[in-house]
């Protein structure tokens, strides 16, 4: 017969075996779920539906720098329906540009980029695969290539010469001159006549009919972009701005269909290629590896003109500004200048090399003063960075601004010091490891996925800054029309890296190489 205790027995080794089964099933759970989740980096806390946004105003790359310094040099980051890693050092950018290349091989989409006229059709939208690489080889071995862009110099020099005459007039008349319009004009029709050199009038109609639409393309297409953390809503900001964006790539596209026809008429008169007669043979070689229509052609010259519309022009901008409020540094730029060319002629393109102050001190305004000052690669296959895993898919951020300000990499990071990039052979020796072997200067970007166009950008920046400090003296012009002994250097809010204010100087002659 079975009694109480009995009773009170079996009760007590059931709830024994529940508690048991449910304590095992709790630890299984657990060690599923850490083997299907993987280990994501420290995420600062969320607000609803905004995620972080709240945290990265007014200046985004500089709100990323100072999450770095809380949450450490890669960590999670929720913008509004977008998730993305944050990455803001050199040894794990190096891991994303060197070791994982392969698998960051790919840009963010943009979104609706479907509903454009060209889609992915672009080189900078379109993702890694044969188009890509077909691409980037014929930029790198024809379109931006060193003998290319060697064939193009008497280009740039007669757009540079154009500009510099310009300013004279205006240094006659004591004319205050606009830097910021002036050196957009200049970088703007040097692009457009390499691109498209039989097009653009002597008058610069064409290339001033480009810059304006291209400006409107990224005005609006960089609006669009915030799609992409609207997630359900973000045909939104597609109502918003798409229509714009699109009405401008149909104007671009209706100039573009011009000049290719132009140049189909005149290809075969011609002895100097620009980059237009380069892709046309490419589109019109039934044999080549990767066909390319008419709307990869015209894809691709947009690209190129909206990614450099404004970003050479700044760099030169800053560099000027920079050396206006340095004026030791100014004058020894005008001493090395003065000692390898003399006083009898204008600097050219092949004194630069014998030009390493010069060099110096653009590098050191793209280091404090990247274009891009954050790039994004989207995790292609899943793997492991900074000892934390990235699902596929994952959007990753890296803050060049921040990796190129990191007071752990250089001395007193935000300063203009150039003499930091003409360190001695012994130096150069005892900073390898920080600066040979991982990425620590990225003013555009790194990997399979760098700016191409960088050699070219380097050059317009060099001629421009080295014949602006030998022509001239620039006295800064207060918006109110006053003197000032320095330029406003105040950085405007937003995710790019723009001067605040317009750079508005007289220019004072020191020499006139047309005088001579």
């Amino acid at each position: 017969m079975v009694t109480m205790t009995d009773n009170q027995y079996y009760l007590v080794c059931f709830l024994l075996l529940f508690l048991t089964t449910l304590l095992f099933q709790f630890i299984f759970n657990k060690l599923l779920k850490l083997k299907t989740h993987p280990k994501l980096p420290p995420s600062p806390p969320t607000l609803p539906v905004i995620g972080h946004l709240h945290l990265i105003w007014p200046s985004f790359h500089k709100s990323l720098q100072k999450l770095s310094t809380q949450y450490g040099p890669i960590f999670n980051l929720r913008l509004g329906f977008a998730q993305c890693i944050v990455v803001s050092s050199a040894s794990v950018s190096t891991e994303i540009f060197k070791t994982h290349d392969l698998s960051f091989a790919d840009h963010q989409e943009i979104a609706f980029i479907e509903k454009t006229p060209y889609g992915n059709s672009g080189f900078f939208s379109s993702p890694y695969g044969d188009y890509w690489r077909f691409i980037k080889k014929l930029c790198m071995t024809e379109l931006l290539s060193t003998g290319q862009l060697e064939r193009s110099r008497a280009v740039r020099e007669k757009e540079l010469a154009r500009f510099l005459q310009n300013v004279f007039e205006s240094a006659k008349r004591k004319e205050v001159v606009d830097l910021n319009v002036e050196l957009m004009k200049l970088t703007n029709n040097m692009l457009c006549k390499m691109a498209a050199s039989t097009s653009c009038s002597e008058k610069g109609d064409e290339a001033e009919r480009i810059r304006k639409i291209m400006k409107g393309i990224f005005n609006f297409g960089s609006k669009v972009f915030f799609g992409n953390m609207l997630g359900p809503f973000g045909i939104l900001a597609f109502w918003l701005f798409g229509k714009p964006a699109i009405r401008e790539q149909l104007r671009i596209d209706e100039l573009l269909e011009g000049m290719l026809k132009e140049h189909e008429d005149q290809i075969r008169k011609r002895d100097t290629q620009d980059f237009m007669d380069i892709l046309l043979k490419v589109y019109q070689d039934g044999k080549a590896e990767v066909k390319m229509t008419r709307n990869n052609i015209k894809a691709f010259l947009t690209d190129l003109f909206v990614g450099s519309t404004g970003t050479s022009s700044e760099v030169i901008l800053w560099t000027i500004a920079e050396l206006i409020n340095h004026p030791s540094v100014f004058n020894k730029v005008r001493e090395e200048i003065n000692s390898v060319i003399g006083s009898t002629r204008l600097v050219d393109e092949s004194d630069v090399e014998n030009l390493p102050y010069l060099q110096a001190v653009v590098k050191e305004t793209l280091r404090l003063y990247p274009p891009l000052p954050v790039t994004t690669r989207k995790c292609r296959q899943s793997c492991k960075i900074g000892g934390f895993e990235i699902p596929q898919e994952t959007v990753v951020l890296i803050n060049l601004y921040g990796i190129m300000r990191d007071p752990d990499l250089w001395n007193n990071p935000n300063e203009f010091q150039p003499e930091r990039f003409l360190v001695s052979s012994e130096k150069k020796e005892s900073m390898k490891y920080k600066h040979d072997e991982m990425f620590t200067f990225l003013p555009f970007g790194a990997g399979r996925r760098a700016c191409p166009g960088s050699k070219l950008g380097l050059s317009m920046a060099h001629m421009a800054v080295a014949t602006m400090v030998q022509c001239f003296n620039w006295e800064v012009v207060g918006d109110g029309g006053e003197n000032k002994a320095k330029v406003n250097t105040e950085v405007s809010k937003g995710a790019f890296i723009h001067m605040a204010h317009p750079l508005k100087c007289v220019p004072i002659v020191k020499f006139n190489p047309f005088d001579v």
